[in-house]
């Protein structure tokens, strides 16, 4: 049997969650797509590295990397344009002053000037249909400091569409797909950049969770992934229901002895089906209630951690392979545009 070394922890309390920004006020009707990620059996094949990244440099997206992202679903943008990007950071860096006035997007007892920055990440493709990645950026320096002196990056949020043809071919002309977006950092700099886009473009932001079904697809997923570098190892965590204490569950499993069993699982290279996720997990399932008596399958998995990426429930990501960057996000908007759908 493979080497797999559970361990129980408690949890750490509730995870805070933020409410929607807002609603659509305008938007066209969208038609949902069959084969959607984790939604149907049929079988999809493991996202290739995209034409784009062949000739890309890693090092400009390599500060995404290894960073805390809270995942979001926008609704398309209206009259949205990449041309007008230091327009915009002019506008919302006026909108975030205001805001401070009102007592917000500042912290106590601290008078920061903050300078905006929106620019375009267009490495992060995953065809050349797709709209380029946008990074909003939100830097901080102390009033009383010197003009000269370093700027402290205190938020950090993107939009980007990769592989999203199935929403781009449905908009009109005058909408622009967006509909990823994450964020890292204070969640009242998310709540006010949200605010200025969803007024200015009349779009709605939603916090986008991660069901168990659509975990499960990760791990399975990313661990067929090739890593060249020692990998670390896949870990499964669980939320146990019904107890008067939270509790989770921790399943760590050896990055070989996962490949090898989901290499005796796989049927067709490349691909994956519904039924070949369930029977990966089943396995892993009936070797942890042979050595320890607890049935994984009565709980909840909330959260996936592999060496190339984790993932949990709440809507929370982390990417560690640049390489499999796009793929990762591939899969991320495809569930981003199905809630929206």
């Amino acid at each position: 049997a493979p080497g797999l070394v559970p361990a129980m922890e408690s949890a750490d309390g509730a995870v805070r969650t933020l409410p929607s920004i807002g609603r659509l006020s305008r938007g066209p009707t969208f038609g949902r797509a069959h084969g959607r990620f984790g939604l149907s059996p049929s079988g999809r094949l493991l996202p290739p590295a995209p034409r784009s990244q062949e000739n890309a440099d890693p090092q400009r997206t390599a500060f995404l990397l290894r960073k805390q992202w809270t995942l979001y679903s926008v609704t398309p943008l209206y009259r949205f344009s990449d041309a007008h990007l230091r327009d915009y950071a002019r506008l919302l860096s006026a909108f975030i002053a205001a805001e401070k006035q009102k007592g917000l997007a500042v912290e106590v007892g601290v008078e920061l000037d903050i300078k905006v920055s929106v620019s375009s990440l267009p490495d992060l493709k995953g065809s050349d249909q797709d709209q380029a990645a946008i990074l909003v950026q939100l830097s901080s320096r102390s009033a009383a400091s010197s003009k000269n002196s370093e700027e402290k990056l205190i938020w950090s949020g993107w939009f980007c569409c990769v592989s999203g043809d199935d929403l781009s071919e449905n908009v009109p002309e005058d909408f622009t797909c967006l509909p990823l977006f994450l964020a890292n950092g204070g969640e009242s700099y998310t709540s006010i950049v949200g605010s200025w886009f969803q007024k200015t473009f009349d779009c709605c932001f939603r916090r986008l969770a991660i069901s168990p079904l659509n975990l499960t697809w990760m791990a399975a997923m990313w661990t067929g992934c090739k890593v060249d570098k020692t990998a670390s190892a896949m870990e499964l965590v669980f939320s146990v229901p019904c107890l008067p204490q939270p509790l989770n569950i921790s399943y760590a499993i050896h990055p070989e002895d996962a490949k090898a069993l989901w290499d005796t699982v796989q049927k067709t290279p490349g691909e994956i089906t519904q039924e070949e996720v369930d029977v990966f997990m089943d396995c892993l399932y009936s070797h942890f209630h042979r050595h320890f008596k607890i049935h994984l399958s009565a709980t909840k998995l909330v959260k996936v951690s592999t060496a190339i990426a984790s993932a949990h429930c709440d809507g929370i990501i982390k990417f560690l392979q640049s390489q499999y960057l796009t793929g990762v996000l591939m899969l991320l908007t495809e569930l981003a545009i199905s809630q929206i759908q």
